[in-house]
């Protein structure tokens, strides 16, 4: 056997790996620097710190495991809902209404109330319900 005389250890460094890295840094550095900028500088308006006069359009309708109903806390028949809803929707044609039932009401009762809300074209409704507990 022969050993071959060109058989040196490679002893030059290679730069490769390293600019390649100095490259992607750049275009980080260049690309965040760029989307730091928000704009001209101009001198914003001051708000009042006071709170808005404006009323909670919100409307929570409660079927109580009795079936009695309520509006925010006021004890109302279907009828009565039907008329103070219809108000509501006059004054403020998009409000959001929050229905709460018992767990132990009559389905009827609760489905009674949706059904109403439908035929009043009121679309933002929620249903409340508790968050369970792991």
């Amino acid at each position: 056997m022969q050993i071959q005389a060109d058989s040196k250890p490679y002893d030059d460094i290679n730069i490769t790996p390293m600019l390649d890295l100095a490259y992607v840094l750049l275009i980080i550095f260049i690309v965040m620097t760029t989307a730091t900028v928000q704009g001209m500088k101009v001198n914003l308006p001051k708000a009042s710190a006071a709170p808005s006069l404006a009323q909670q359009t919100t409307k929570a309708i409660t079927v109580s495991s009795e079936g009695k109903i309520f509006l925010d806390t006021i004890p109302v028949t279907l009828t009565e809902l039907e008329q103070r809803l219809i108000q509501q929707k006059a004054l403020t044609p998009e409000f959001p209404v929050v229905l709460r039932g018992d767990s132990q009401t009559q389905y009827q009762n609760v489905m009674d109330v949706l059904d109403l809300l439908g035929r009043l074209n009121i679309t933002q409704v929620g249903l409340a319900t508790k968050p369970l507990v792991k």
